[in-house]
């Protein structure tokens, strides 16, 4: 079983010699990855409930905003030399479509292809808003945004038209290291958000879920896979776990219900704790999961 972090690098954490040495060390200890949250604006107040949490609130102080995460795997990428990279997850519609795919093919050259471009529709509505995009159809434009991202990634000349984006014969470049383009892993858990995957995807960043859970949500995604002619192997499942400790039996039941690798927060606001927690992990489930 591959064990990936999750950071959300704000304040102290967002410090080049916190977030370097993080990265360093999840590195030399086993870690498959290094997951990185996006929120270009937060707000005092949130009208928009969190999904992901029991009562809808959002978990972290929302003055307290993390770094641009594009920004900061390129920064991981020249600390590192074989750890995933990943954005888990990046708002896509409240971006401009041609310059997001230039961001992920540059760090994925920079990185010496170790992308792994995991893409939200967003759920606070607030900050897509202000960001200057319509909150509605957020599905629709992923999904046209996606096309013209893989057009830029393996065309030579590439031109799009789309619903909400029309581009004229274009050069964008450098590609991506990675043929045809970075692994694209769609989030959430919808019902929409899982054909998304099926029919875009290569991966799919599960949202916490207990394994009993995910494996019924892997039953839903396989289903949408055949619906769009793709095998449910194709694919790889991320699965966010439901705390922040995760034992080695809770791995397997995560690997039998479907997932190939477990995410887990990493939580501490100093050097110092989030180091001790990487030593525990990798004590206690990179090392005892290896096999699973």
């Amino acid at each position: 079983m591959k064990i990936g972090i999750q950071l959300y690098p704000s304040g102290p954490m967002a410090a080049p010699e916190f977030i370097g040495t993080v990265a360093k060390s999840a590195e030399e200890r086993g870690f498959q990855s290094i997951w990185l949250a996006e929120h270009i604006l937060l707000f005092p107040e949130l009208a928009s409930p969190y999904p992901y949490s029991a009562d809808g609130s959002f978990p972290f102080d929302t003055s307290q905003l993390p770094l641009e995460p594009f920004t900061a795997l390129s920064f991981i990428a020249g600390q590192t030399s074989t750890i995933r990279l990943a954005t888990g997850v990046s708002v896509l519609p409240q971006r401009n479509p041609v310059f997001a795919a230039k961001q992920a093919a540059d760090v994925d050259l920079l990185s010496g292809g170790r992308l792994d471009y995991g893409i939200g529709v967003g759920w606070c509505l607030e900050e897509i808003a202000a960001l200057g995009t319509p909150t509605g159809r957020r599905g629709a434009r992923t999904d046209d945004y996606v096309r013209l991202m893989k057009a830029l990634w393996t065309e030579e000349v590439p031109e799009y038209q789309g619903e909400f984006y029309t581009l004229p014969p274009s050069y964008s470049g450098p590609k991506p290291v990675q043929q045809p383009h970075p692994p694209l892993y769609f989030g959430g858990r919808t019902k929409a958000a899982l054909r998304r995957v099926a029919r875009l995807g290569d991966g799919w960043f599960a949202p916490a879920l207990p394994p009993g859970e995910l494996a019924t949500a892997v039953g839903d995604l396989a289903a949408a896979c055949l619906a769009e002619e793709r095998q449910p192997t194709e694919l790889s499942i991320a699965a966010g776990s439901t705390g922040g400790r995760v034992d080695p039996d809770e791995a397997r039941a995560y690997r039998e219900a479907g997932a190939d690798q477990i995410i887990v927060p990493l939580g501490g606001r100093t050097l110092d704790s989030c180091l001790a927690r990487l030593d525990d992990l990798a004590e206690n489930l990179v090392i005892p999961t290896a096999d699973l």
